[in-house]
Protein backbone atom coordinates (compact mmCIF):
# COMPACT_ATOMS: atom_id res chain seq x y z
CA UNK A 1 0.00 0.00 0.00
CA UNK A 2 0.69 3.59 -0.55
CA UNK A 3 0.35 4.68 3.11
CA UNK A 4 -2.83 6.46 3.21
CA UNK A 5 -3.88 5.07 -0.21
CA UNK A 6 -4.62 1.32 -0.84
CA UNK A 7 -2.81 1.32 -3.95
CA UNK A 8 0.91 2.26 -4.37
CA UNK A 9 1.58 5.65 -5.44
CA UNK A 10 3.90 4.24 -8.61
CA UNK A 11 0.40 2.77 -9.84
CA UNK A 12 -1.47 5.35 -9.33
CA UNK A 13 -2.06 6.79 -12.80
CA UNK A 14 -2.61 3.18 -14.30
CA UNK A 15 -5.41 2.51 -11.27
CA UNK A 16 -7.56 5.65 -11.81
CA UNK A 17 -7.38 5.03 -15.64
CA UNK A 18 -8.46 1.21 -14.84
CA UNK A 19 -11.27 2.95 -12.64
CA UNK A 20 -12.25 5.20 -15.14
CA UNK A 21 -12.81 2.13 -17.84
CA UNK A 22 -14.37 -0.08 -15.37
CA UNK A 23 -16.51 2.24 -13.64
CA UNK A 24 -17.57 3.80 -16.71
CA UNK A 25 -18.46 0.35 -18.70
CA UNK A 26 -20.08 -0.74 -15.47
CA UNK A 27 -22.50 1.87 -15.27
CA UNK A 28 -22.97 1.90 -18.68
CA UNK A 29 -24.03 -1.54 -18.63
CA UNK A 30 -26.83 -0.74 -16.35
CA UNK A 31 -28.34 1.83 -18.12
CA UNK A 32 -28.31 1.02 -21.47
CA UNK A 33 -29.93 -2.79 -19.84
CA UNK A 34 -32.56 -0.40 -18.89
CA UNK A 35 -33.47 1.66 -21.99
CA UNK A 36 -32.95 -1.32 -24.25
CA UNK A 37 -35.96 -2.88 -21.54
CA UNK A 38 -38.06 -0.37 -22.04
CA UNK A 39 -37.06 2.20 -19.29
CA UNK A 40 -36.11 5.40 -20.81
CA UNK A 41 -35.48 7.21 -17.11
CA UNK A 42 -31.07 6.53 -17.54
CA UNK A 43 -30.96 8.06 -21.20
CA UNK A 44 -32.99 11.08 -20.20
CA UNK A 45 -30.48 11.78 -17.31
CA UNK A 46 -27.41 11.50 -20.01
CA UNK A 47 -26.39 7.94 -18.42
CA UNK A 48 -26.48 5.70 -21.89
CA UNK A 49 -23.00 7.23 -22.55
CA UNK A 50 -19.86 6.09 -22.46
CA UNK A 51 -18.87 9.44 -20.79
CA UNK A 52 -17.11 9.30 -17.67
CA UNK A 53 -17.76 12.42 -16.31
CA UNK A 54 -21.92 11.25 -16.70
CA UNK A 55 -20.93 8.18 -14.29
CA UNK A 56 -17.93 8.95 -11.87
CA UNK A 57 -18.66 9.36 -8.21
CA UNK A 58 -15.80 11.44 -6.15
CA UNK A 59 -16.29 9.65 -2.77
CA UNK A 60 -16.94 6.29 -4.33
CA UNK A 61 -13.53 7.04 -6.34
CA UNK A 62 -11.40 8.12 -3.30
CA UNK A 63 -12.77 5.13 -1.30
CA UNK A 64 -11.72 2.73 -3.49
CA UNK A 65 -8.24 4.35 -3.70
CA UNK A 66 -8.21 4.51 0.38
CA UNK A 67 -9.96 1.42 1.44
CA UNK A 68 -9.61 -0.76 -2.33
CA UNK A 69 -13.33 -0.81 -2.81
CA UNK A 70 -15.73 2.14 -4.46
CA UNK A 71 -18.86 3.07 -6.44
CA UNK A 72 -20.18 5.35 -8.98
CA UNK A 73 -23.24 7.24 -9.49
CA UNK A 74 -26.33 4.96 -9.26
CA UNK A 75 -27.94 4.80 -12.67
CA UNK A 76 -31.55 5.84 -12.41
CA UNK A 77 -34.10 3.23 -13.04
CA UNK A 78 -38.10 3.30 -12.79
CA UNK A 79 -39.27 -0.63 -12.58
CA UNK A 80 -42.74 0.74 -13.23
CA UNK A 81 -41.56 1.21 -17.16
CA UNK A 82 -40.55 -2.58 -17.52
CA UNK A 83 -43.12 -5.00 -18.40
CA UNK A 84 -41.87 -7.29 -16.25
CA UNK A 85 -40.60 -5.10 -13.36
CA UNK A 86 -38.82 -7.91 -10.69
CA UNK A 87 -37.10 -10.00 -13.38
CA UNK A 88 -36.18 -6.91 -15.81
CA UNK A 89 -34.86 -4.86 -12.44
CA UNK A 90 -33.09 -8.29 -12.02
CA UNK A 91 -31.33 -8.20 -15.36
CA UNK A 92 -30.66 -4.54 -14.80
CA UNK A 93 -29.01 -4.86 -12.13
CA UNK A 94 -26.84 -7.86 -12.58
CA UNK A 95 -25.62 -6.39 -16.01
CA UNK A 96 -23.26 -3.93 -13.97
CA UNK A 97 -21.48 -6.79 -12.53
CA UNK A 98 -21.49 -9.06 -15.15
CA UNK A 99 -19.81 -6.12 -17.33
CA UNK A 100 -16.54 -6.05 -14.93
CA UNK A 101 -16.39 -10.24 -15.29
CA UNK A 102 -16.67 -9.27 -18.97
CA UNK A 103 -14.18 -7.19 -18.83
CA UNK A 104 -11.55 -9.53 -16.40
CA UNK A 105 -12.43 -12.07 -19.65
CA UNK A 106 -11.17 -9.94 -22.00
CA UNK A 107 -8.12 -8.28 -20.29
CA UNK A 108 -7.14 -11.74 -19.64
CA UNK A 109 -7.69 -12.92 -23.30
CA UNK A 110 -5.72 -10.32 -24.83
CA UNK A 111 -2.59 -10.76 -21.90
CA UNK A 112 -2.61 -14.49 -22.78
CA UNK A 113 -2.43 -13.81 -26.31
CA UNK A 114 0.65 -11.45 -25.62
CA UNK A 115 2.31 -13.73 -23.49
CA UNK A 116 1.84 -17.31 -26.55
CA UNK A 117 2.53 -14.88 -29.66
CA UNK A 118 5.36 -12.34 -28.00
CA UNK A 119 3.85 -8.95 -28.29
CA UNK A 120 6.11 -7.51 -25.70
CA UNK A 121 9.15 -8.50 -27.62
CA UNK A 122 11.51 -6.19 -29.09
CA UNK A 123 9.49 -3.41 -26.75
CA UNK A 124 11.11 -1.18 -24.38
CA UNK A 125 11.59 -2.90 -20.50
CA UNK A 126 9.36 0.07 -19.42
CA UNK A 127 6.82 -0.40 -21.75
CA UNK A 128 6.16 -3.95 -21.58
CA UNK A 129 6.38 -3.32 -17.54
CA UNK A 130 3.50 -0.67 -17.65
CA UNK A 131 1.21 -3.09 -20.09
CA UNK A 132 1.71 -5.64 -17.80
CA UNK A 133 0.56 -3.49 -14.78
CA UNK A 134 -1.84 -2.04 -16.24
CA UNK A 135 -3.82 -5.43 -17.65
CA UNK A 136 -2.86 -6.97 -14.17
CA UNK A 137 -4.47 -4.16 -12.81
CA UNK A 138 -8.14 -4.57 -15.12
CA UNK A 139 -8.19 -8.31 -14.06
CA UNK A 140 -8.13 -6.99 -9.72
CA UNK A 141 -9.92 -3.83 -10.23
CA UNK A 142 -12.66 -5.50 -12.06
CA UNK A 143 -12.80 -8.89 -10.34
CA UNK A 144 -13.11 -7.01 -6.69
CA UNK A 145 -16.05 -4.57 -8.56
CA UNK A 146 -17.23 -7.94 -9.53
CA UNK A 147 -17.22 -9.62 -6.45
CA UNK A 148 -18.07 -6.56 -4.53
CA UNK A 149 -21.34 -5.40 -6.18
CA UNK A 150 -22.90 -8.29 -5.47
CA UNK A 151 -22.85 -8.79 -1.90
CA UNK A 152 -26.10 -8.21 -0.41
CA UNK A 153 -26.02 -4.86 1.20
CA UNK A 154 -27.24 -1.53 0.16
CA UNK A 155 -26.96 0.32 -1.87
CA UNK A 156 -24.84 -2.49 -3.92
CA UNK A 157 -26.13 -4.18 -7.05
CA UNK A 158 -26.33 -7.24 -4.77
CA UNK A 159 -28.72 -6.05 -2.17
CA UNK A 160 -31.16 -4.75 -5.17
CA UNK A 161 -31.22 -8.58 -6.66
CA UNK A 162 -31.93 -9.61 -3.29
CA UNK A 163 -34.86 -7.32 -3.12
CA UNK A 164 -36.30 -7.97 -6.53
CA UNK A 165 -35.91 -11.95 -6.04
CA UNK A 166 -37.28 -12.10 -2.10
CA UNK A 167 -41.31 -12.02 -1.34
CA UNK A 168 -43.03 -8.51 -1.31
CA UNK A 169 -44.56 -9.81 2.47
CA UNK A 170 -40.82 -9.13 3.46
CA UNK A 171 -40.11 -5.71 2.00
CA UNK A 172 -40.59 -4.24 5.91
CA UNK A 173 -37.65 -6.78 7.05
CA UNK A 174 -35.70 -5.97 4.22
CA UNK A 175 -36.13 -1.88 5.10
CA UNK A 176 -35.09 -2.96 9.09
CA UNK A 177 -32.14 -4.51 7.49
CA UNK A 178 -30.95 -1.68 5.60
CA UNK A 179 -31.17 0.67 8.82
CA UNK A 180 -27.95 -1.37 10.33
CA UNK A 181 -26.50 -3.47 7.61
CA UNK A 182 -24.69 -0.15 5.82
CA UNK A 183 -22.93 0.26 9.35
CA UNK A 184 -21.65 -3.13 10.06
CA UNK A 185 -20.54 -3.44 6.48
CA UNK A 186 -18.41 -0.25 7.02
CA UNK A 187 -17.14 -1.59 10.31
CA UNK A 188 -16.50 -4.95 8.39
CA UNK A 189 -14.25 -2.58 5.93
CA UNK A 190 -12.47 -0.49 8.36
CA UNK A 191 -11.77 -2.87 11.45
CA UNK A 192 -8.98 -4.72 9.91
CA UNK A 193 -9.49 -8.30 12.18
CA UNK A 194 -12.58 -8.61 11.32
CA UNK A 195 -12.08 -7.86 7.03
CA UNK A 196 -9.41 -10.45 7.23
CA UNK A 197 -11.91 -13.35 8.02
CA UNK A 198 -15.13 -12.10 6.56
CA UNK A 199 -14.48 -9.38 3.28
CA UNK A 200 -10.65 -10.55 2.18
CA UNK A 201 -11.69 -14.29 1.94
CA UNK A 202 -14.21 -13.57 -0.25
CA UNK A 203 -12.88 -11.42 -2.45
CA UNK A 204 -10.58 -14.07 -2.53
CA UNK A 205 -12.51 -15.86 -4.49
CA UNK A 206 -11.16 -13.46 -7.85
CA UNK A 207 -8.34 -16.17 -8.33
CA UNK A 208 -10.48 -19.32 -8.31
CA UNK A 209 -12.64 -17.08 -11.11
CA UNK A 210 -9.42 -16.44 -13.21
CA UNK A 211 -8.75 -20.08 -13.06
CA UNK A 212 -11.98 -20.71 -14.00
CA UNK A 213 -11.93 -18.40 -16.77
CA UNK A 214 -8.72 -19.04 -18.55
CA UNK A 215 -9.66 -22.96 -18.99
CA UNK A 216 -11.67 -21.85 -22.39
CA UNK A 217 -8.76 -19.34 -23.56
CA UNK A 218 -6.48 -21.84 -22.72
CA UNK A 219 -8.44 -23.82 -25.20
CA UNK A 220 -8.97 -20.85 -27.94
CA UNK A 221 -5.21 -20.13 -27.86
CA UNK A 222 -4.00 -23.72 -28.05
CA UNK A 223 -1.98 -22.70 -25.28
Amino acid sequence: MGGLLFYDWSTLPFVILVLIISFTIHEFAHAYSAYKLGDSTAYQFGRVSLNPMVHLDLFGTIMLLIAGFGWAKPVPVNRGNFKKPRLMGIIVTAAGPISNLILVFISLFIFMAMMKFGWLTGMSEGSAKAIKLFFNLMLSINLTLFLFNLIPIPPLDGYRIIQDLVNLKYSDALVKFEQWASVIFLLVVFIRPLRQVTLDPYLSLGNDILQILSIPIVKILGL
